[in-house]
Formats: structure tokens, C-alpha cells, sequence
């Protein structure tokens, strides 16, 4: 898995699937031995029932989180969602941003694109477009967004410290983001980093937790809040599918953790002082 464009493709092929399912159809498929669970891209997702705009129809149950419930998106902002799927995160940060506001989706899949876009023509929104581009080169001017979201789709990209700097550019000064990913503490067994249906999946495209929120300090950006955390089981039956009893009993007994967490962060402001380069 260390070539990034067969990453890509393997990640463009998957969700290029999904996006021809419902969300039902995605959540009733069963994974591996003994039992039915959902396959591991619903393992981790959370309920946007209770949102004000959610659209049962632009949701495929692929999140890990909530951002748009945390990212403090107000009236008038200008909101890019990156890997916007169907649209299930615009369409509520639009209900945020109101009539003024203006909504992007970023997307590289076209299946997606187009599932997104005929919701945006059903639901009669002419502030919310989505585009087809690639998150490390977003394709957005500098100095555009009030607020980023992204919901578990930097875990999908090899170039993570790429997009952080990408993000950097296109947020305003002052502006911020809310992103939900998966991260690590410990190290995935080797079978589960290297498979190419979990890379898809979004668990070994993880990195660990210390390495993700480093990236964003170090490409700028300030205040820097873990605003929610929860640990991520995956079932035994899945990962029968890579381990065998000795190594599903030592990763289960083990110092690894698998997290979705939700990070806010801001780009600064440049100082309005007037300050030279021997300071004030």
C-alpha cells in the first residue's frame, strides 16, 4: 500500500460503490465468520437524525463523527466540506449557513459527485456546489472559507500533512475547522495496516493520534481542541478476516486503540500591530 495513485484508485473504486447503495444496503452487509455485522465503514458512524438539515437521502452512513453539530458555522459563512460524499454535511452546514451563507463539496469520485448534486437540484439549494478535485490541492482561492469540515476522509489520503497545508490556504485568516477522523494509539498488526478493503475502510489509512494533531501544529495552525473522542471496536468477525487466534487475542489484549475524534483549530490572524522585524 505505499503507492499513493493505487491508494487513490482503490479508495475512488470503493466509494464509487457505496455510492450506488443505500444507506440500508451499505449497513446490512456482513463481514467475515459467525454472525452479521456491519462492514467497517458504518462501525463508526453517528446519527445526524436530530440536525437541523439532514437529508436521509445524502446520507450513506460513512462518517465517524458529527463536525458540523461542533464547528460553530454561522450565519453568512462560507463553508467547504472535503470528501463531501453525497452531501449529508453540506446540506446541514447549509441549514447553519443559511440563504447567505454559500456551501462547497469537495469530492474525487464522480458516482459521488453526481449522487451529491441531484440531492442539491431535489432540495432546491442554489448556494450549495460541489466540485471534483483532489483535498491536497483543493480546488478553491486562498482565503475563501470561514469554516472546513470533513467527516473521516483524511484518513483515506497518504499526503495528510498535504491537505493540512492545503486547508491552510483556503481558510480566511480567523477562520477555522471541525474535522472528524480516525487515529491510532499504538500500532495496527501488520495485516490490518497493509490490507487494501480496510485502507478503504478507513482504519489502516489511520495514523497515530500524536503524529495527526503535530501535523496541524506544525502547518500553522493555533488553538487546537480535541472536541469529542470515542473509542472504536471492531468486531471479532471482521477481524477474523485478517488475524488469527493469537493475534485477535493479542490486539484485543494490547496498548492499541482505534479513536474517532473530532479536532477544531484556527489559522491565525496576522498581527494587526504593525510591528517590523524587531518586534513592537
Amino acid at each position: 500500500m505505499e503507492n499513493s495513485d493505487k491508494i487513490k484508485e482503490l479508495v475512488k473504486q470503493k466509494y464509487s460503490e457505496i455510492a450506488l447503495q443505500d444507506k440500508e444496503a451499505n449497513q446490512s452487509s456482513c463481514c467475515g465468520a459467525g454472525g452479521c455485522s456491519t462492514e467497517v465503514y458504518n462501525i463508526m458512524s453517528e446519527e445526524y437524525t436530530d440536525l437541523g438539515g439532514y437529508n436521509p437521502d445524502a446520507d450513506l452512513g460513512l462518517g465517524c463523527g458529527l463536525p458540523t453539530q461542533f464547528a460553530k458555522i454561522k450565519l453568512g459563512d462560507t463553508v467547504i466540506d472535503l470528501g463531501s460524499g453525497a452531501g449529508n454535511d453540506c446540506f446541514v452546514a447549509r441549514e447553519q449557513t443559511g440563504e447567505d451563507g454559500r456551501v462547497i463539496g469537495i469530492d474525487f469520485t464522480p458516482a459521488m459527485l453526481e449522487k451529491a448534486k441531484a440531492n442539491a437540484v431535489k432540495l432546491g439549494f442554489s448556494n450549495v456546489e460541489f466540485r471534483q478535485g483532489d483535498i491536497e490541492n483543493i480546488p478553491v482561492s486562498a482565503n475563501v472559507a470561514d469554516v472546513i469540515v470533513s467527516n473521516c476522509v483524511l484518513n483515506l489520503v497518504p499526503n495528510k500533512d498535504g491537505v493540512f497545508k492545503d486547508m491552510f490556504r483556503v481558510l480566511k485568516p480567523g477562520g477555522h475547522f471541525s474535522i472528524s477522523d480516525v487515529v491510532l494509539v499504538g500500532n495496527l498488526p501488520d495485516a490490518l495496516k497493509n490490507d487494501a478493503e480496510m485502507y478503504a475502510g478507513c482504519i489502516s489509512g489511520a495514523i497515530q493520534k500524536a503524529t495527526y494533531l503535530e501535523l496541524i501544529k506544525n502547518n500553522g495552525f493555533s488553538n487546537i481542541v480535541i472536541q469529542k473522542e470515542k473509542a472504536i471496536e471492531i468486531p471479532n468477525d471482521i477481524l477474523k478476516n485478517y488475524l488469527n487466534e493469537e493475534e485477535l487475542n493479542n490486539f484485543k489484549s494490547g496498548n492499541t486503540g482505534i479513536f474517532s475524534i473530532t479536532v477544531y483549530a484556527e489559522k491565525p490572524q496576522p498581527s494587526s500591530c504593525g510591528c517590523g522585524p524587531e518586534g513592537c
